[in-house]
C-alpha cells in the first residue's frame, strides 16, 4: 500500500554553486546534476527566490489574502536568513513541490551521490505530516 504521505527534497549548495544555479536553473553547467534532475522531470527553485516571489505576488494581489506575507517578508529582509535561503533549493517534480515516496527515494539516491563533489552540501527530505514539520506562525 502506498504511503499517504508525500515528500519534498531540498538541496543545500555552496555559495558558488547556489549563485550558478540561480542564474541557470537548468543546471546545464553541472552535467551530473542536470542529468539527475532531467531523468526525474525535476527542477530546482531557490527558496529565497520562492519567498521573494510570494511577497511580490502578495503585494500585487493584496497582502490580506496571503497569511504568511509578514513572516515571509521579514524572513527575506533578515540578512542571516537571506544568506541561508539563497543556498537552499527545493526540488520540484513535474512542477509539483511534493511527490510520492518512490520518486523521492530515487531522486534522493541520485542527488546524495553528488554531495561534496559538485558543491552540494546536503540533501534534506521532508514529508507532509504536520507533526514532522514546523507550522506557520499564527499571524
Amino acid at each position: 500500500m502506498p504511503s499517504p504521505l508525500q515528500f519534498q527534497l531540498r538541496i543545500t549548495a555552496s555559495a558558488e554553486l547556489a549563485s550558478s544555479l540561480r542564474s541557470d536553473p537548468s543546471c546545464a553547467a553541472h552535467p551530473a546534476l542536470h542529468a539527475i534532475l532531467q531523468s526525474h522531470h525535476a527542477t530546482l527553485k531557490c527558496q529565497f527566490d520562492a519567498f521573494a516571489d510570494y511577497v511580490g505576488e502578495a503585494e500585487r494581489m493584496g497582502t490580506e489574502h496571503y497569511p504568511l506575507y509578514q513572516w515571509t517578508r521579514q524572513t527575506i529582509e533578515n540578512p542571516e536568513k537571506k544568506a541561508k535561503y539563497l543556498q537552499s533549493f527545493t526540488v520540484y517534480v513535474n512542477g509539483d513541490e511534493v511527490y510520492d515516496e518512490d520518486v523521492a527515494d530515487a531522486l534522493e539516491a541520485g542527488l546524495s551521490k553528488l554531495i561534496d563533489a559538485n558543491g552540494i552540501l546536503r540533501v534534506s527530505r521532508y514529508d507532509t505530516n504536520p507533526e514532522n514539520n514546523p507550522q506557520p506562525p499564527a499571524q
